[in-house]
């Protein structure tokens, strides 16, 4: 037996008697440990940023890409951020135990669908130090136990940041058991979680690049929640004001390059050429995006610097200062090349018609749709979430931003006075 199966096997073990008391503990408890562990994290800073610094020239060493840099470096707000999610988790309403339909039968039995935790989650991630905070936080409150593997890039990072999650668990009482950070980069510790711990883990969550997500939903042998990726669209309608059309695109391609909620589309109406294409494309280039556009849109926009697109683009998530753009005729284009190349992650139109974008949203299959405003907003802290595991694009057991509730199953509660089935 290897030393890390022995050592999966363990986390396993002290994960599921962690689950079965987690499962139980009283809300103010959960609570408690919360506000201490963002407490830590406040204080601890100083500490949470030197490990970080150190992750990062090791990560520069290593010449990792621009946007896995971006995910795994932190700073003074990035390190407030998480201690605000965790706050913001704490104030929620703790979904274990409540109610969510109840009736009663001809024969008097009276019956209740009551939120259960999952029981122990398992999350494998890679570069964002953040998730260690954010999927820590959330399974506490949703009282499962998580078993965090993150990538060796942000061991250090990661490391600090649990440890503050240990000094909240021990100020409620509640086992370390309830958070664990898998303590080793052996890749054979993902090899456990994904085939060999069904006695332990109930759930796998992925968050990473294409690859791994792809490697734990084929080899997983418990139910997955991932994504694959963001390939995030914006459509600009015939009838979007052009000033509202510019801040929303530069904003949702150029705020964070790296995250899954970047647009790395531009639709255009065919009908709202030739000015309106100019001017998006216009402020694109001078914001040191590249632009690689359709045929049409060359013939329309006569800058240089514009590149041509490949069939690849479309189905393309750049994470990186790229978008791809293309003209469609009208919202129905739009919903079409979406249904053709997009992830069903996050999709925006932008129109002051509001029957034109209720089509959209209607029939846009993702697991957001927006009408003006920013595909950065896909994440679960703008949702009021306090934070999230990811974004689901499956379209079950969760979609869309995985925060406290998605972390949750239900059972049915059934009560009676003798009541039996005749024959």
């Amino acid at each position: 037996m290897s030393d890390v199966h022995q050592l999966m096997q363990d986390i396993g073990r002290a994960a599921v008697a962690a689950a079965a008391q987690l499962a139980l503990a009283d809300t103010a408890v959960k609570n408690r440990a919360l506000l201490a562990a963002a407490a830590a994290l406040r204080a601890r800073r100083a500490q949470i940023l030197a490990a970080n610094a150190a992750d990062m020239d090791s990560a520069r060493a290593a010449q990792l890409s621009g946007a896995l840099l971006d995910r795994l470096q932190l700073d003074e707000q990035r390190v407030e951020a998480m201690a605000k999610g965790l706050e913001e988790i704490a104030v929620l309403a703790d979904p274990i135990g409540g109610v969510s339909a109840e009736w009663s039968r001809p024969n008097g039995l009276r019956i209740q669908r009551v939120r259960v935790p999952l029981g122990v989650i398992g999350i494998i991630y890679e570069s964002r130090p953040n998730v260690t905070a954010d999927a820590g936080a959330l399974c506490l409150k949703s009282g499962n136990a998580a078993i965090l593997r993150g990538g060796s890039e942000s061991g250090r990072s990661s490391a600090a940041i649990h440890a503050c999650l240990l000094t909240g668990l021990d100020a409620a009482m509640l086992p370390a058991g309830c958070i664990q950070l898998v303590p080793t980069a052996d890749r054979a510790a993902v090899g456990e979680m994904l085939g060999g711990m069904r006695d332990f883990i109930d759930v796998l969550v992925p968050r990473g690049g294409k690859s791994l997500v792809a490697r734990v939903q084929a080899e997983a042998r418990v139910p997955v929640i991932g994504h694959l990726e963001g390939n995030c669209h914006v459509y600009v309608d015939r009838d979007a004001d052009a000033q509202m059309a510019r801040t929303i695109l530069l904003n949702s391609k150029l705020r964070r390059t790296g995250v899954c909620g970047a647009a790395e589309t531009l639709l255009i109406d065919r009908a709202a050429a030739p000015a309106l294409a100019q001017s998006l494309i216009a402020a694109l280039l001078d914001a040191g995006c590249e632009v690689r556009a359709d045929e049409g849109v060359r013939a329309l926009c006569s800058d240089a610097r514009i590149r041509s697109a490949t069939e690849e683009d479309w189905r393309t998530e750049f994470l990186d200062a790229i978008i791809a753009v293309r003209l469609v005729d009208g919202v129905d284009g739009a919903i079409a090349h979406i249904a053709a190349y997009g992830s069903s992650h996050t999709e925006s139109i932008v129109t002051a018609n509001a029957a034109t974008a209720e089509r959209f949203l209607a029939q846009v299959d993702s697991a957001i749709v927006l009408h003006n405003a920013s595909t950065q907003f896909a994440d679960g802290g703008e949702f009021g979430m306090g934070a999230e595991i990811g974004i689901s694009t499956d379209r079950f057991h969760a979609r869309g931003p995985v925060g406290v509730e998605q972390l949750t199953s239900y059972k049915y509660v059934v009560r009676g006075s003798g009541q039996i089935r005749p024959g």
